[in-house]
């Protein structure tokens, strides 16, 4: 396979900090670090009881925890955040939690401009991307904006020893979507083929081990670097078919984020494959499987994970609207889409059934 000379790459200022107790021992010194002294701490309520323990160890830098986010950002729920970030005179914010926490975080960060610390406690990735996300009147709109970035990421594996493991799966295939769109992305590059390869490769290995014991810590943490990697691809690069359809999903028929990139994951890559060569080269090596698409189809369905859009609410009267709405919005994409081949990809995806055998036409 030839080499990719050229492309583009865009490296983005943000600190790391990974290690077990970092949420409550790294916090307050990342404040410091970014010159913040009043930090509202943003979370939802599954994750509240941590958010305050970090609330704590910021001490008197924290001016209060906002405890509304929910999936998908609802404009309403972001109208309210932004007011109590300017009740309480915050300078920055601290996102506590999974996509729903950080996303709102990155709302507040979009509308104020104010600098956002990042404590994932899920594998989804957002910490490690500038990109937005808003529903309103059923519509999610997404965007990209420096400004969302968060200045800090703090990942500390302990937060995640009690993530159920149905969440655990859901949560860290949803990371591997990001790292395979992006390897099929117009803007890839060769730097996002090396960090989707080993993020999938670390996630796929992981999943199966913390299937087995949720607390093996080893294995959390691995999951979390690869959700590091995973979040990293797709911050660098530009969202296709994926990513919409799971958009068109949650925003408008509410479906629940980090399944529903599960379920549809398979089918959308088996899509994308004859156009996609490099993907499904890179995908093979990561996997150790000849067929991708079905690969992950086995590894979600074998961890116990949903493997149809009628397991997670979809109706089947929404397949033809979705399509649709999917189809008439432009996105990148390897294939040109159209409404009858995305109702092709919701209806395999609706019933579950394995995904077609993948095969890419050679460059």
């Amino acid at each position: 396979m030839t080499f990719q000379n050229e492309f583009s790459y865009e490296t983005r200022p943000v600190r790391v900090v990974f290690r077990p107790g970092a949420a409550v021992t790294a916090t307050p010194g990342e404040a410091v670090h970014l010159g913040l002294r009043r930090l509202l701490v943003v979370c939802g309520s599954r994750g509240e009881a941590v958010a305050r323990a970090v609330a704590d160890a910021l001490g008197d830098t924290c001016v209060g925890v906002h405890a509304e986010a929910r999936m998908h950002v609802p404009v309403e729920d972001a109208d309210r955040a932004v007011a109590a970030v300017r009740a309480a005179g915050a300078d920055g914010c601290v996102a506590v939690g999974g996509g729903s926490a950080i996303g709102l975080g990155k709302a507040i960060a979009l509308r104020t401009g104010l600098p956002l610390i990042a404590v994932p406690s899920t594998y989804s990735g957002s910490e490690m991307t500038p990109v937005w996300g808003l529903t309103e009147h059923g519509t999610k709109r997404t965007g990209r904006d420096p400004v969302v970035q968060p200045r800090s990421v703090v990942y500390d594996p302990t937060l995640t020893l009690t993530l159920p493991v149905p969440l655990t799966v859901t949560s860290g295939v949803n990371a591997l979507a990001h790292a395979v769109e992006a390897l099929y992305a117009p803007d890839a590059s060769p730097l996002v083929s090396v960090m989707a390869e080993e993020g999938v490769r670390a996630m796929a290995e992981a999943l199966p081990r913390l299937a087995a014991d949720p607390e093996d810590l080893d294995a959390r943490s691995r999951a979390l670097y690869a959700a590091w990697l995973c979040g990293t691809c797709l911050g660098s690069t530009t969202m296709g078919l994926h990513h919409k359809v799971c958009h068109v999903l949650g925003g408008t028929f509410q479906l629940p984020h980090a399944e529903t990139h599960t379920v549809v994951l398979p089918y959308v890559l088996a899509h994308n494959a004859p156009a996609a060569p490099h993907a499904l080269a890179v995908l093979r090596r990561a996997l150790g499987a000849d067929d991708p698409p079905r690969a992950l189809w086995e590894l979600a369905g074998g961890l116990g994970a949903p493997r149809s859009l009628a397991e997670l609410g979809l109706a089947e009267d929404d397949v033809t609207p979705a399509a649709d709405r999917v189809a008439g919005e432009p996105y990148a994409n390897p294939r040109p889409v159209t409404a009858k081949e995305v109702r092709a990809v919701l209806r395999a995806a609706y019933e579950g059934s394995p995904p077609e055998p993948a095969q890419a036409t050679t460059r």
